[in-house]
């Protein structure tokens, strides 16, 4: 792979392009990144408003499988990554056969299918909670009642927690997987859970692997509501644990990029992991303020063959997702502008819109960092910006 650095001008005079699929937030992330690096930046994305599409030097305007769309895409970029784990792997192969792609086909083929990777969280040595693979009717009767009470999710394409549903005696198995279109479904066992973690890593072709901090995240309705940075309630040894376990299942998979790996820690200690992100996470974005490096930074540098350098965190953290909700919340059918000015008059408040055109309830249309010298500040500017949000404590 030739190496692209900040600076390096193409043959043409030009930076030299970097290329995601994908045009929405963690895309245009991306994007701002590239551009402060000196790249020029190229979008695939079929909507015409798309965030990332917005910022972009060039939008090309199609669906992430039109061949000619990608030929371009191959022909104007010196490297591509991809902004979520539903752009088809094989757009990702047709990429690759001209010009390197981070993450690869086959990582993101594996964290599309839950399947697939419950079975590389097996061959990886990294727990994850019992589960079940449902596909037909003699599945469904052949189900491990033990399994019950658990989690249905189908196989592909499930996120936020859309294609789910709880199930807590076998008589509801049915119904449930009927409500999820008897599509392929994985059956999970309900754990007892102590909180929500995750870890992002990112690892290069020659094998450096650097991390985030561990993060402590709290879920609403099956959306990430508050990071918490450092995790707060996380002991030193389940955070090494966690780094160690993100960073096998990368090198399991041979991967270049940005990874997250979602955990549970149960309430006896044990540390299960949940699932995998080929591409930052929302619960890394407190880094772009907090970190010497962010996320997105190191999406760069792996998609363009860069050093890697191990992030610094500078300043504890606190980030609150901003949905559309917000915008509803007087209870009118009319979206309102929520109070930004009373917002950013908090200290340490950094206020991240991604431009979506419409509001809607349970859109991610921002994100709100508060930074802070002592963690126990953060959170405490954090709680009074949930206030003045009408948004519940944590």
């Amino acid at each position: 792979m030739k190496q692209a650095l900040p600076g390096l001008v193409g043959a043409d005079g030009w930076p030299l392009m970097l290329g995601v699929t994908g045009g929405g937030q963690l895309a245009q992330m991306f994007v701002h990144a590239a551009q402060s690096a000196g790249f020029r930046t190229a979008v695939l994305d079929p909507d015409s408003r798309s965030p990332a599409g917005q910022v972009a030097h060039l939008h090309l305007l199609a669906s992430y499988d039109d061949a000619q769309a990608l030929a371009e895409m191959a022909r104007q970029c010196a490297a591509v990554t991809t902004e979520f784990e539903n752009v088809p792997a094989s757009s990702l192969r047709a990429l690759a056969e001209h010009v390197p792609v981070a993450p690869g086909a086959g990582a993101v083929e594996i964290c599309q299918y839950r399947l697939a990777e419950k079975r590389h969280f097996s061959g990886a040595a990294v727990p994850c909670a019992p589960y079940a693979f449902i596909e037909t009717e003699q599945d469904l009767h052949d189900i491990d009642r033990s399994l019950l009470p658990g989690i249905l999710k189908t196989a592909r394409l499930g996120y936020d927690g859309k294609g789910q549903a709880d199930v807590s005696m076998f008589e509801q198995l049915g119904a449930a997987w009927s409500q999820l279109r008897r599509a392929p479904c994985v059956l999970e066992k309900r754990l007892p859970l102590q909180l929500e973690l995750s870890v992002i890593v990112a690892r290069s072709a020659d094998d450096q692997l650097v991390h985030l901090p561990v993060q402590q995240n709290l879920h609403c309705d099956g959306i990430l509501a508050v990071t918490q940075v450092p995790a707060p309630d996380i002991p030193n040894e389940v955070a090494a644990l966690a780094v160690l376990h993100a960073g096998k299942l990368a090198r399991s998979m041979q991967y270049v990029g940005v990874l997250c790996v979602e955990f549970f820690l149960l309430s006896d200690g044990t540390l299960v992991a949940n699932e995998m992100a080929p591409r930052p996470h929302n619960s890394g974005h407190y880094s772009i303020d907090a970190c010497d490096v962010s996320q997105f930074d190191l999406q760069v540098r792996t998609t363009a063959a860069l050093p890697l350098v191990q992030p610094r965190l500078h300043s504890p953290a606190v980030m609150i997702n901003l949905l559309g909700d917000l915008w509803f919340a007087s209870g009118g059918s009319v979206a309102v502008t929520p109070d930004w000015p009373a917002i950013l008059a908090l200290p340490g408040a950094h206020l991240h819109l991604y431009g979506k055109a419409e509001a809607r309830h349970g859109r991610k249309m921002g994100h709100l960092t508060i930074t802070a010298a002592h963690a126990a500040e953060a959170r405490g500017v954090a709680l009074q910006a949930c206030a003045r949000l009408g948004l519940p404590g944590f």
